[in-house]
């Protein structure tokens, strides 16, 4: 069955994980593209930017095999990714594939990871406590539902300790059977993934969790790409099945050295230390 959509064998340049593609006509931000390598592997990409007949994709996975005469194939279509309340308990990959060697959830409906922002502005004052079980924390640096509590570490210190410990003992008093963790691990080193994977499971704090662990040696753009697909889950099960969710992010320095990473690629006018002036917005 052909594939609707058009199929381009245009690249012209390679940067890390970003193709270059020209003679593309009304490509749109965030379509999603498949690319087919000589051997007929297909890797999953979408576009990132677009100007006049050119267009960057920026691929998912593993950019091993990737060369010039490669198939770009634009679907039309853009990244989704299917949700369920069945995704509580389950352990993911950046790119939303399956690491508990259990089949790929089927969903309720599907929902762009590539998405508008909730309006903070919008939302009633916060005033709900959540009590984390870490006493200077809970008594002279609140948690407080719908706002955000950033803990600064330096290496060597235990931040993969704390923030486990809050994924195991968080909750909101008198509302635990409605509350969940959605925790997304961003350039995680392996034995780093093998203490959070020990420490959900055994603790049982998985039960009440989704997670997903973006390996250092992962794709650098699935570090991107991993904080989107949690966030979306976080606001499917907050806004569609009334649950309180904490949504624990770690390590935002990884996570700033891939949008570095990405911004050199596409020739960006860098900020301070390198950086892309929209990390500090």
């Amino acid at each position: 069955m052909k594939k609707a959509g058009i199929i381009y064998k245009t690249v012209n340049e390679i940067r890390g994980p970003l193709l270059v593609v020209e003679g593309v006509k009304n490509a749109r931000y965030n379509e999603l593209v498949e690319v087919t390598l000589p051997d007929g592997h297909v890797i999953i990409g979408s576009v990132l930017d677009s100007h006049e007949d050119k267009a960057i994709i920026q691929v998912f996975g593993r950019t091993e095999g990737l060369e010039l005469n490669v198939s770009v194939h634009f679907t039309g279509e853009v990244v989704k990714i299917p949700l369920t309340n069945d995704l509580i308990g389950r352990v993911f990959d950046g790119s939303f594939k399956p690491l508990d060697k259990l089949p790929p959830p089927i969903g309720d409906e599907e929902r762009e990871v590539f998405f508008s922002v909730i309006n903070p502005a919008a939302r009633e004052p916060p005033s709900e406590f959540i009590q984390t079980g870490i006493s200077v924390i809970d008594g002279m640096n609140s948690l407080v539902r719908g706002q955000k509590l950033p803990f600064f570490s330096e290496a060597g210190l235990p931040h993969n300790m704390i923030a486990a410990q809050v994924a195991r003992q968080a909750t909101i008093p008198g509302r635990e059977e409605d509350f969940a963790i959605v925790f997304i691990g961003m350039g995680i080193k392996n034995e780093e993934y093998a203490y959070f994977r020990k420490e959900f499971e055994e603790t049982g704090a998985l039960n009440r969790s989704v997670m997903i662990l973006n390996l250092a040696n992962d794709p650098v753009i699935e570090r991107i790409l991993a904080p989107r697909i949690g966030l979306t889950i976080a606001e499917y099960l907050a806004f569609e099945h009334n649950m309180h969710i904490l949504v624990i992010l770690t390590d935002m320095t990884n996570y700033a050295d891939a949008l570095r990473s990405i911004s050199i690629a596409r020739e960006e006018v860098p900020a301070r230390k390198g950086y892309p002036g929209y990390l500090y917005t």
